[in-house]
């Protein structure tokens, strides 16, 4: 009496019944139902890709879907097989719902995650931008907005509007002294900010390639913390794909790297308070505030919330530096004697 295997080969995805006594047995029996040379011939797990030997021969269950690998085949388990043909198959509905069937019947929780996290990239309607095209993507949106990418700009740009309330709202703090002119300084940096349509180019896959962060399809990557040159975690996400990415993608922050309250709010105090600013001054804080030059795009996770203990450090103004550029050129009050002796 013999144990009932599901045989297959990298060659088909055809499966076979074979009924085998033991793992000699069963590996005639396979080799020859599936017209393979049986000389180095290995079998393993098609779950995972546990190889199959005599002493663990007997561990394996009635049913169980084992596949034959010939002399230099690699087989690292199913998840990674369907990964694999996603990767190269532009059309994935079939293998969506197989990973869907093997997420329903998975019980590892590792697996499981693993499954979930292809089945809900992969299933999105990612290349659709319009409503009614992705109806479901745009559910508790309002009717305003027309596309995807619409919506997108539209949450870059209050990510900046919240930083703008913030910056202006910190004229409260301000010694009444140096209020009027913090808010006339904010004013124009508010200006700048106006006039670059609050960066939402930024989420916006229809925008240039240079001005924004995600690829064409809108995929976007993590830039690491703050101190660190990029991601080590590899966190990637697509918010253009479904309802759940777009709600997750909300958590992602554009951190500063120079902190604002820390370090930015307070400097444009000193500065306004200590001299008189030009347009250079109002660039300077406008891209620490809003710009890419200062902000990074971090994964929850890689947003620490530590004090990052860097400095902010405004350019002086155009006047001191012709005022500091005047004094260098002209001969100290010594020489000027001489000078005009010389010419005598």
């Amino acid at each position: 009496m013999g144990i009932m295997f599901k045989v297959r080969s990298l060659k088909t995805d055809r499966t076979y019944g074979i009924v085998a006594r033991d793992l000699e047995d069963l590996m005639t029996k396979g080799c020859q139902k599936l017209q393979i040379p049986r000389r180095r011939c290995r079998l393993c797990l098609y779950k995972d890709g546990t190889e199959v030997h005599a002493d663990n021969f007997s561990c394996l269950e009635d049913n169980c879907k084992l596949i034959f690998l010939e002399q230099g085949q690699q087989w690292n388990g199913e998840i990674c097989y369907y990964l694999n043909k996603i990767f190269h198959d532009q059309n994935n509905e079939e293998l969506i719902m197989i990973a869907r069937q093997m997420l329903s019947d998975e019980t590892e929780p590792r697996r499981k995650m693993l499954l979930q996290y292809i089945v809900q990239n992969t299933a999105g309607n990612i290349t659709a931008e319009n409503r009614k095209d992705d109806q479901e993507w745009f559910e508790g949106l309002e009717s305003r907005f027309k596309t995807k990418s619409d919506y997108m700009r539209f949450s870059c740009g209050r990510r900046m509007r919240n930083y703008l309330t913030e910056v202006k709202s910190h004229a409260e703090n301000v010694d009444k002294n140096v209020k009027e002119k913090y808010c006339a300084f904010v004013a124009r940096i508010e200006k700048l900010l106006q006039q670059s349509k609050f960066n939402g180019c930024y989420f916006d896959r229809t925008a240039n390639g240079n001005s924004r962060l995600c690829t064409d399809e809108g995929w976007f990557t993590c830039q690491g913390a703050f101190d660190q040159q990029e991601c080590s975690s590899f966190h990637s996400i697509n918010p253009y794909g479904n309802k759940e990415n777009r709600i997750v993608f909300s958590t992602w922050n554009l951190d500063h790297r120079i902190e604002k309250k820390r370090a930015i709010i307070p400097a444009i105090v000193n500065t306004v308070k200590n001299q008189d600013t030009d347009d250079n001054q109002v660039e300077f804080f406008y891209s620490h505030l809003f710009t890419l030059a200062n902000l990074k795009l971090v994964h929850i996770a890689c947003h620490k919330k530590t004090e990052h203990s860097l400095t902010c450090d405004p350019p002086p103004t155009n006047k001191v530096k012709k005022r500091k550029m005047k004094m260098s050129s002209a001969p100290p009050k010594s020489a000027r004697k001489y000078f005009s002796q010389s010419a005598i």
